[in-house]
């Protein structure tokens, strides 16, 4: 086991390395507020008690396999969600915005654009690699396709490793778009939030409970979050100048 560690140290490293600098950790707000952060937690430390509750008071064991399935979609589905939801609320934004705005909207776009490109050519690099290797396979034979795989298995594990450090900060910047207005992490949040609960709603149906807890359960979670996405565009307006309106 000493020859993997040694070898795959340098490679997870340089992963690490290319997401941060294409993905910063910190990437995600253009205006950091304490207040807001503490609202946001707790708020989701409610909803998780909440979703606990329900579930051990109505829940069944075949309830639990839909929460851990619905966890489970939610982290494969999120990347690509944000990739078509983005662009739809980007031009909204662009619409609204000052002719000022939108010069500097331009620029920031250009670089979100870049890095989402990274992140997809990334993702896509893996089966492509599987397709190349089956290809040489059914052309050369077996032995071309494993020496194939053998040379192509650290570039392979490179690009799972960046994949891996990259997700967290790209989702939570939503691919460096957080950097083009300041209010767009609460607009795609508010977005997202409904998205996540029809897609909720049609793999794994109504939550537990009787009718009135179901109703509540569903439209509970994405209308708080609405709620508090509504009263953080307040603040950054009335606090710091930030207008959705040119």
């Amino acid at each position: 086991m000493f020859l993997p560690v040694v070898l795959g140290y340098p490679v997870a490293r340089s992963a690490r390395r290319s997401a941060r600098r294409i993905f910063p950790s910190r990437g995600h707000r253009r205006v950091e507020d304490a207040d807001i952060m503490r609202v946001q937690r707790t708020r989701a430390w409610l909803a998780t008690l909440m979703s606990v509750v329900i579930l051990v008071a109505y829940g069944k064991p075949e309830d639990m396999a839909k929460v851990e399935q619905q966890f489970m979609i939610r982290l494969l589905v999120t990347p690509w969600l944000l990739l078509l939801s983005t662009p739809v609320v980007v031009a909204v934004l662009f619409r609204w915005a000052s002719p000022a705005a939108k010069r500097s909207m331009r620029v920031r776009l250009r670089a979100a654009g870049e890095s989402a490109a990274w992140y997809i050519a990334a993702f896509t690099a893996v089966p492509l690699v599987s397709v190349v290797a089956y290809g040489v396979e059914q052309i050369a034979g077996p032995d071309a396709a494993g020496w194939t795989m053998i040379v192509l298995m650290v570039p392979m594990l490179w690009v799972l490793l960046f994949v891996v450090f990259a997700t967290g900060p790209a989702v939570r910047s939503a691919f460096n778009t957080a950097t083009v207005h300041a209010a767009l992490p609460a607009l795609l949040t508010g977005v997202l939030v409904w998205e996540f609960a029809v897609i909720g709603l049609l793999v794994g149906g109504l939550p537990p409970g009787p009718p009135l807890i179901k109703v509540c359960s569903l439209l509970g979670g994405p209308a708080s979050v609405t709620a508090v996405v509504w009263w953080e565009i307040d603040r950054l307006r009335t606090r710091y100048g930030v207008a959705l309106r040119g």
